[in-house]
């Protein structure tokens, strides 16, 4: 098993877990707060931007 395969199956897994806690909040607005070390550091700034998306595909405005 690769490191890419074994990293997609552990979020596919924290996922399945995560999922009816974040369908909670689906079709309802959420505030995130962006700063501090996110914006200084441009790989944390993409995990953000990763996470954001996420949420949006899973129905949180």
């Amino acid at each position: 098993m690769t490191e890419i395969t074994a990293t997609a199956e552990m979020q596919a897994a924290l996922l399945s877990r995560a999922l009816p806690y974040m369908q909670r909040y689906e079709h309802k607005t959420v505030v995130v707060k962006y700063g501090g070390h996110a914006m200084g550091d441009i790989e944390l700034g993409k995990a953000f931007a990763r996470d954001i998306a996420l949420l949006k595909q899973s129905g949180v405005n």
